[in-house]
């Protein structure tokens, strides 16, 4: 069995290694602490078991990391890492695909749980997260629905509209037409069920999507 740590912090990686490898029988634990050594390392072992990746990785804002990791490896099983307890936070990572959210905090037992159940299949919470979930709204994960059902060229025009470009200049940036350009955030913004670019801006910022 082969797991990926994927955290900035050395010991945070080396004490979850040590705690985990008594676990399970035979357990190989790769350790990575960018976004972009993980993409590396993921691509160069296609046996790999488990992601634990944290949520703020050094060349990645927020949940880049983990879209990246399911758009190029959809079948990879992700569980995140993070002190962040927000419930907002925790429902978007579900939402874009993760299989299960563990707190900083949480005990080695109960990390050894969440793991197992997720390795059967399952998503796993902590009880008390799983309850708040239920009763949290269902608006932001109906947003990020929403915006996975963009193309990644849809993504990356909305991105650039994030940072300030006006149409000539995305069009530059990505060597095509205005009227493409425009076409591209048409779509976009009819998918999103929205009506302006600055809506959009809004939405992304409110999505803590970069």
């Amino acid at each position: 069995m082969r797991f990926v740590i994927a955290d900035d912090h050395p010991l945070f990686r080396e004490a979850l290694s040590s705690a985990l490898k008594p676990l399970f029988e035979g357990l190989e634990v790769l350790e990575v602490g960018s976004a972009a050594g993980l993409i590396e390392l993921i691509s160069k072992n296609n046996n790999i078991d488990l992601l634990l990746l944290d949520l703020s990785m050094p060349g990645a804002n927020w949940f880049d990391t983990l879209i990246s990791v399911k758009q190029r490896f959809p079948g990879l099983p992700i569980v995140m890492v993070s002190a962040n307890d927000d419930i907002d936070v925790i429902s978007q990572a579900i939402t874009l695909g993760a299989s299960g959210y563990i707190t900083k905090s949480t005990p080695t037992d109960s990390i050894a749980e969440a793991i197992d159940i997720v390795l059967s299949g399952e998503q796993w919470l902590p009880v008390e997260i799983a309850a708040q979930m239920t009763e949290h709204s269902g608006d932001m994960n109906d947003m990020l629905h929403r915006f996975k059902e963009l193309t990644p060229k849809q993504v990356s025009v909305l991105k650039f509209v994030r940072a300030g470009l006006m149409n000539k200049q995305i069009a530059h940036e990505l060597n095509v037409t205005e009227a493409t350009v425009k076409a591209h955030i048409s779509a976009a913004l009819k998918k999103l069920n929205i009506n302006t670019r600055t809506q959009a801006v809004l939405l992304m910022d409110k999505l803590q999507i970069n």
